[in-house]
This record gives C-alpha cells, structure tokens and sequence, in this order.
C-alpha cells in the first residue's frame, strides 16, 4: 500500500490508540480529574480507535504478520489465568481491552509499507504529549515538579510520571534523529521536536530512557554506519562530544544519574529488587507458574513490579514470557536479515529501547505504549504488498465475412 494513500484518518486512530495508553494514575494535576474520567476518556478512546479503524477498513484487509499473531496468542494465557476470576472482574476487562487493541492493531496493519508513515505518527503524536506536558509547567511549575516526585518533571495536566515523560521524549527524539540522517525531514523541523523534548527528558531524570535513547541511536546508526556517510559523520561527532562531556562534567553528570540516592538504594535499583525477589520467592501452583495469575496492575503485594518479564511472568506466566520473547526474536531477527536502510535503523532503535527498558519499566504484556513502540517497528520491517497485475484485454476478434468463410468439404 502506498504510503501516499493511507487515510489521514488512520493518523487519528494511531492518536486514539496513545491516548489510550496513558494511563489512568500519576501526579495531582493542578485541575483534579476524577480516576473515573480518565478511565473513561482512555477507554472510550480505544473503543473510537477500533471503530475508526473498521470503518476505514471495512474489507478486513490485514497485513500477515507474524508480530501482530504472537500478540493475539498472548490472549491466551490471559484469558485462562483471569476466567477464574482471582485477580477480580478487573482481569477480564483488561483482557477485553487487550483484545480491542490488538484488534485495532490489526486493523491498521494494513496501511504498513515498510515506510515512515507510522513513525510520523508516532512523534506527531507523542510530542502533542509532551506539549501538554510544557504547558503544564509554565501554568504551575510547583506542581510540574512536586517534592513528591523528587523535584522531579511530572504531568501536571494530565497526570502522568516522570518515567513516562522520560519514555515519550526519548522515542520522539531518537526518531527524529534518524529521520534527519535519512533525509526524510529537514534539521529545522527536526530541532523543534528534538531540543524541546530533551529538555523535558533532562528534568524528568529518568536514567532508563536515558540510556535506552544512548543504546537504541548507538545501534541504530552503527547499522546506517556502512551506507551512509551522514551516519558515519553524526556517529563520530557524537563519540567525541560524549567523550568531552563524560571529562569535562564528570561530576555533573554522576550527580543527575544518582538523583541524590544512596549507593545502596541505587544498587537495589530504588527497591525495585526486594520486590522481584519476593515475587519470585512467592509460592505457585503449576497453573499458575504455566498461565500467570491473571491480568493486573503490574503490582505484587501493593508494590510496582517496574520489570517486563517479571510482570509477564506473575500475570501471564511462562507461556506469556515465552511468546514476548518470541516477539523480540522475530522482530530483531527481521531487522538482521534486512539490508541497510532508514526502515531498518528505525526499527532497530525502537527494538533495542524497549529491549533496555523492559529491565525496569513494565508493560510488554499488556495495552501499553511499549507495544505501540513495537508495533511501528514491526510497520517498518513489513514488506509492501505486491500490485496485483492489471487484467490484460483478450485481443479483438477479427471479423471474416461470410462470403470469406470456407465450407467444410465432404
């Protein structure tokens, strides 16, 4: 399918779809918003997206992917470990959501070419976000940046944490990156989605988004590096930048990666590893180690679980574990096989962050901006569809007159 022909619309479903993702809990915005209306404004955004997303697509044409089939598999644990309602009603709605959005996803791959469509929608997007975020804090600076938080740069209009915040600009910005490098958008247009998104990435001090920006660019132009001399140039400016900053402002920079913690509560990674290590100390029946305990809040005992895997583990056991993995292989094995292009390097760069971020932030088994990231390297890697040949007219048939005619001679 030709980039160029892709509804404008479907822009507005992908929008619906990163409203959707959001989420529901964060920081005391300066208007109080009901959870309840979040929760209504995200959920009814979804249900728009699937419905935006039919009527434009009202054929059923999908793209075969083998990304959007392991996601449905990913169903399946979901459901068996929620039917018994352990984990509350809570579990089936959010299978139900689950399944909308990998419907809608399905939906909208048809649109997929292997071109930058969707990544333009994606930081269109996602920048929209951030903008809220900005306006937030010129409306309320004390409550864009509460104590609570560390000082730390939260939504203030929409309640949103600094790790999110952290996640939004750090895609955005290594997307914006490669589109410059790839001659795909001019470095003015670039620069206004670039530098005000890594200011907000700076006052969130959200050290995995961070690196996953430093890692998923270092791989993502290290692939560019062989065809590309913009690469080749860009890469070697930015190893001796890092190399000037890392002596020039070693103790600045040691500062803002701390964030004032202790060594021992960054070593257990802000507590993040006394709560792994109680879940996985957490006594489990067969079932349960096989399907998960059922869909949740990512949370054990009250506590954020703040892993991938270890989240899938205790909501969709090892099966979900093992079909996330899959995700991963498929989609970095693609983009191996693949010859070297912008396509690929975008896709590369989205992979290899959220392959770094799983570590700490949760959300690859669920409806969750970590998916959406996914999804739109899974759109670069599809190969276009094939035009059907155009129907060949029969030739015209020549008239012989019947004077002309010869008769059969017996």
């Amino acid at each position: 399918m030709d980039a160029d022909r892709t509804p404008k619309l479907v822009g507005t479903a992908w929008g619906l779809l990163v409203l959707n993702t959001l989420g529901s809990t964060g920081a005391e915005t300066v208007v109080p918003l009901p959870r309840s209306l979040i929760q209504m404004v995200t959920m009814g955004a979804l249900v728009a997206a699937f419905s935006l997303a039919l009527a434009l697509n009202l054929r059923l044409r999908v793209h075969v992917s083998a990304f959007l089939f392991l996601l449905t598999l990913l169903l399946v644990p979901s459901v068996i470990a929620s039917a018994d309602l352990q984990s509350g009603f809570g579990a089936l709605f959010r299978c139900a959501r689950l399944a909308l959005f990998v419907g809608t996803l399905w939906l909208l791959s048809r649109w997929w070419d292997g071109g930058p469509t969707f990544v333009r929608h994606h930081i269109r997007m996602y920048f929209l976000v951030l903008c809220t975020v900005a306006a937030g804090a010129l409306v309320s600076p004390g409550a864009a940046m509460p104590d609570l938080y560390g000082g730390r740069l939260v939504g203030a209009l929409w309640p949103l944490t600094p790790p999110q915040i952290g996640q939004y600009a750090a895609v955005i910005i290594g997307l914006a990156v490669l589109l410059v490098l790839g001659g795909r958008t001019d470095r003015r247009s670039a620069a206004l989605v670039i530098v005000p998104s890594l200011v907000l990435l700076l006052l969130t001090h959200t050290r995995t988004a961070t690196l996953g920006l430093l890692v998923g660019l270092t791989l993502a132009i290290g692939s560019l590096t062989l065809t590309s001399a913009a690469a080749r140039r860009f890469f070697s400016w930015a190893v001796l930048c890092a190399a000037v900053a890392a002596v020039v402002f070693a103790s600045a920079l040691q500062e803002w990666f701390l964030r004032g913690q202790s060594e021992e509560n960054f070593s257990n990674l802000t507590g993040r590893a006394k709560v792994w290590d109680a879940l996985l100390a957490a006594p489990r029946t067969l079932g349960e180690k096989v399907f998960g305990m059922g869909l949740g809040d990512k949370s054990f005992d009250g506590l954020p679980i703040d892993n991938s895997w270890l989240a899938v583990y205790h909501e969709q056991g090892l099966i979900g574990v093992g079909l996330v993995a899959a995700v991963f292989v498929t989609l970095g094995g693609v983009a191996l096989l693949r010859p070297p292009s912008l396509a690929r390097a975008c896709a590369i760069f989205l992979i290899g962050y959220c392959a770094l971020a799983s570590y700490t932030e949760a959300g690859l088994g669920d409806a969750s901006p970590y998916l959406l990231h996914l999804t739109v390297a899974a759109s670069l890697l599809a190969q276009p569809a094939a035009a059907a040949p155009l129907p060949v007219p029969d030739p015209p048939r020549r008239r012989v007159p019947r004077w002309a005619r010869t008769s059969e001679v017996t």
